[in-house]
């Protein structure tokens, strides 16, 4: 309604607002959990189920996380733009750190870099990417390692991000 110069502001419904802060809280909570199965997965080659052991390779602890991540994203969204973004994110979000790991802020232990994402034939020797490459990430960029499963943990935490953000956007008034 006008008044003025003005308009007033009205706010969101309470059921609104609750939805929004349940699914926030799923999605802190749910992302925790995610990052902790991530724990349990780099610590772990064998998973006892029914009396049977699951030998749990590379693919399968990968397989393991997207599982997880699909899940999540079905118990909080289910659209299309917030499963592209979380997406892109798992994507992109391990390959930022490669400047960190290529100057010593951080590594993976060992067992875990099991992802080489600049050993491909994109990079080759005397090409602007490889060249690139080199001047941000040392001439052994090639050799730069991250964990397979870190695409989904990001995965998780973009779908947290977006759940968050709802809720303080419910939290303000709108426009009548």
């Amino acid at each position: 309604m006008e008044t003025g110069l003005y308009y007033e502001k009205k706010p969101k419904s309470a059921e609104v607002v609750n939805g929004c802060r349940n699914r926030a809280i799923l999605a802190v909570s749910s992302t925790a959990l995610i990052i902790k199965l991530s724990e349990y997965l780099e610590t772990h080659d064998n998973l006892l189920l029914n009396s049977s052991i699951l030998n749990l390779d590379t693919t399968t602890k990968l397989a393991i996380m997207i599982a997880a991540d699909v899940l999540q994203w079905i118990a909080l969204d289910q659209t299309p733009v917030a499963l592209a973004a979380a997406t892109i994110t798992a994507y992109g979000g391990p390959l930022s750190e490669l400047p960190f790991v290529a100057n010593g802020f951080w590594h993976y232990i060992p067992e875990a870099a099991n992802y080489l994402p600049l050993k491909s034939e994109f990079f080759q020797s005397g090409n602007l990417s490889d060249i690139l490459a080199t001047s941000l990430l040392g001439s052994d960029y090639k050799n730069l390692a991250l964990s397979s499963i870190t695409g989904p943990c990001y995965f998780a935490v973009t779908m947290d991000a977006i759940a968050l953000g709802r809720y303080f956007y419910s939290l303000e008034e709108v426009d009548e």
